[in-house]
């Protein structure tokens, strides 16, 4: 029966956008912009995008510059009080849209820009595979057109996607960068490690998630990442402002890669002798700090249980 003869229209479906940002005001707007351009097509009558900001305490005039966008309900602004880290700033967004009630959670950086399309194929492959996935993944490319070097998904766990043509493909480790996982996924498998602070919570929740349900790559979903440079965290060729970053890192890999069994404790051991190779022979300075942060990281890791947080969706 139809709304005309006293039927209720079918309810939309809804898609909550998590923007997670930290003092970069201007990626931010135009992120936000995209967005707002997204283009549903005829899935338009079936589904609804909102979008809930993550801000990690910015200092930049970033809640300012929200505010007319906020009083206009183009989207929902959340301050978390102070700075998260990528990881408490994914935490808390997650939790806030999957305790609002939204079916779906979207989850992006602030330097990520959507296509007009990127959602409307999310929800194309979705529909496609009649709901079976744990969550879908967007083609990440940088700004010249190549792919990101940083957001290229894993398929099996130590194999990077080389080859993106495919429409759908499986994968198991993916960022957060255009990452689209069902509110129930999240109750089910619990939110991403805010104890992380920064780096691998990306992939210690896809792994989570793959372990449990089919994951894919949706090739006509792409995005752009605007971010500085193309290319993955190096610790031996980095300038030396983020050794402190990187000994998180190696500590939070242990937790990813510990539930692999030995297998992941000698996929860790085999990648930090090569990495304090790399140290010895390409770093241009600071070699001693560095290995540290390596060894240091490792070991920290072997200690450190952090916690997986839960969240209960609403009653419908």
């Amino acid at each position: 029966m139809g709304a005309e003869n006293g039927a209720s229209p079918a309810r939309k479906r809804s898609v909550a956008a998590v923007v997670v940002t930290y003092n970069r005001k201007e990626l931010l707007l135009e992120c936000l912009d995209c967005l707002a351009a997204q283009d549903l097509g005829g899935l338009g009558d079936a589904y609804e995008l909102s979008v809930i900001v993550v801000d990690n305490a910015s200092t930049d005039g970033t809640q300012e510059a929200l505010a007319p966008l906020v009083a206009s309900g183009r989207l929902v602004y959340h301050n978390t009080g102070e700075n998260l880290g990528g990881a408490g700033g994914f935490n808390f967004g997650m939790r806030v849209a999957v305790e609002a009630g939204y079916d779906f959670v979207w989850v992006m950086d602030d330097d990520c820009m959507a296509h007009s399309d990127t959602l409307r194929e999310l929800l194309l492959a979705g529909e496609g595979l009649d709901g079976d996935y744990g969550y879908l993944t967007s083609v990440c490319l940088w700004t010249d057109g190549n792919p990101c070097t940083m957001n290229r998904q894993r398929h099996p766990l130590h194999t990077t996607i080389e080859d993106f043509t495919p429409e759908l493909q499986p994968c198991t480790l993916a960022s957060f960068v255009s990452l689209f996982v069902p509110a129930d996924v999240i109750a089910e498998l619990g939110l991403p490690i805010k104890d992380f602070f920064i780096w691998t919570d990306d992939w210690e929740f896809t792994r989570r998630v793959s372990r449990v349900h089919p994951c894919y790559v949706v090739g006509t979903s792409v995005v752009t990442h605007k971010c500085k440079v193309n290319g993955a965290g190096n610790i031996a060729l980095d300038s030396g402002e983020r050794i402190g970053r990187f000994r998180l890192a190696y500590r939070n890999d242990i937790v990813l890669y510990r539930d692999e069994g030995l297998a992941g404790y000698a996929y860790v051991i085999a990648r930090d002798l090569n990495h304090l190779a790399r140290i010895v022979l390409e770093a241009k300075g600071r070699k001693l700090e560095r290995a540290r942060a390596v060894v240091g990281g490792t070991l920290e890791g072997l200690r450190f249980h952090p916690q997986i947080e839960y969240v209960r969706r609403p009653e419908k």
